[in-house]
């Protein structure tokens, strides 16, 4: 009875409870299965050794798609189905409320080694956005007055920081390290140490 009353009419079309029942699915994934699927999908397209582009076009969706999953946002049944196709695993295999298969868990130590190799890449990629921008800036003042060097100033502000970012990166100093994530988690819950 239920399921003939999923398909009776909305807005003055029938719905498909085939549609139906994936947009109640999709809506049912938790916090931290999108979380679970994300670190999933990342780690079997690097095992594969797929860039995002390669995934995306092998599985036949966007790489904006492939990014947003990557990133955490709610997938598609449909995207899911394909990632699934592409990884030979089933579609519960990607999300947490089932028993995932071997080859698709994620382990503690995995997803540390996820972060910490995506923040390495945010300070290069931060790096070198310094370096192209101080470069043109550079010549721009070298072109238009040659005698007033204004391009250092920006050039030592933001090279503090970029500096203080890989420092930070490479722990070499960690002003924002484990320690101070937990007094601040405590600080928040009104703990005592």
């Amino acid at each position: 009875m239920l399921v003939m009353q999923l398909s009776l009419f909305c807005r003055g079309r029938v719905v498909g409870v085939s549609w139906l029942f994936s947009l109640l699915w999709i809506q049912s994934i938790s916090k931290e299965a999108k979380k679970e699927i994300r670190m999933i999908v990342r780690k079997l397209r690097l095992e594969k050794g797929w860039s995002q582009e390669q995934l995306a076009e092998i599985c036949g969706l966007s790489t904006r798609t492939i990014q947003r999953i990557e990133r955490g946002q709610k997938p598609s049944l449909e995207s899911l189905k394909s990632l699934a196709a592409v990884f030979e695993i089933e579609v519960t295999d990607l999300t947490k409320e089932t028993a995932m298969s071997q080859q698709a868990q994620i382990t503690a130590e995995e997803e540390k080694a996820i972060v910490y190799v995506r923040d390495i890449k945010g300070f290069y990629t931060h790096l070198v956005i310094y370096l192209v921008v101080i470069g043109i800036l550079t010549a721009l003042n070298l072109i238009r007055r040659p005698d007033h060097i204004w391009v250092t100033w920006p050039a030592i502000g933001w090279g503090i920081g970029v500096l203080m970012h890989g420092l930070n990166v490479f722990e070499i100093i960690n002003l924002f390290g484990p320690r101070w994530e937990k007094r601040q988690i405590d600080k928040r819950l009104n703990r005592r140490q």
